[in-house]
C-alpha cells in the first residue's frame, strides 16, 4: 500500500503553527488536540520544522523556565524526514525505525498533503495480517 492511500483513507487533519508563534501556543494546539506533533510553517505554509512532545521535554529539561514564551523555532526539530505520496508503508517504516520518530509528514514538492504517524502504519499492518490470515482461513477450508 502507498502511502497516498493511506492519507486518502483517514482523517488527513495536518495541525500547525508559524514559524513566529510562541512555544507556549504550540504547548497549547498539542493539548487542546490530543495530538503528539505539530508543525511549523511560514506564512506561506511552507513547513520549516516539527514540533513533537519529545522536543518540549528535552527543552525543559535544558531550561526550565521561560522557554514557553520563546519562539517555536528555538524549540522544534529542523532536519524533518519526510515522504512523497508515492512511497510505501514499508518505507514509512523503515525511516521511523532507523530515524527513531513516530511522525512523517506528506510532502508534494513544498505543499503538505498529510502527516503519518506510527499508529496510523500499526493499524494498517495489523489489517493487512489480518486480511491475509482470512485468506488463508478461507483456502485451507476450501481445500
Amino acid at each position: 500500500m502507498s502511502v497516498s492511500e493511506l492519507i486518502g483513507n483517514k482523517d488527513n487533519a495536518v495541525y500547525s503553527v508559524v514559524e513566529t508563534a510562541k512555544l507556549r501556543e504550540a504547548i497549547e494546539m498539542l493539548n487542546a488536540k490530543n495530538i503528539g506533533v505539530v508543525l511549523v510553517t511560514d506564512k506561506n505554509g511552507h513547513m520549516k520544522g516539527i514540533l513533537s512532545e519529545r522536543d518540549i521535554i528535552r527543552r525543559a529539561l535544558a531550561q526550565e523556565t521561560g522557554f514557553r514564551d520563546e519562539p517555536v523555532t528555538k524549540t522544534m526539530t529542523k532536519k524533518v524526514f519526510t515522504v512523497d505520496e508515492s512511497a510505501s508503508i514499508d518505507d514509512v517504516m523503515e525511516i521511523m525505525t532507523n530515524s527513531r520518530i513516530r511522525h512523517i509528514p506528506v510532502m508534494d514538492g513544498k505543499e503538505i498533503k498529510g502527516l503519518i504517524s506510527i499508529g496510523d502504519v500499526v493499524k494498517r499492518k495489523i489489517s493487512d495480517a489480518e486480511n491475509e490470515a482470512a485468506v488463508l482461513r478461507d483456502y485451507i477450508a476450501t481445500g
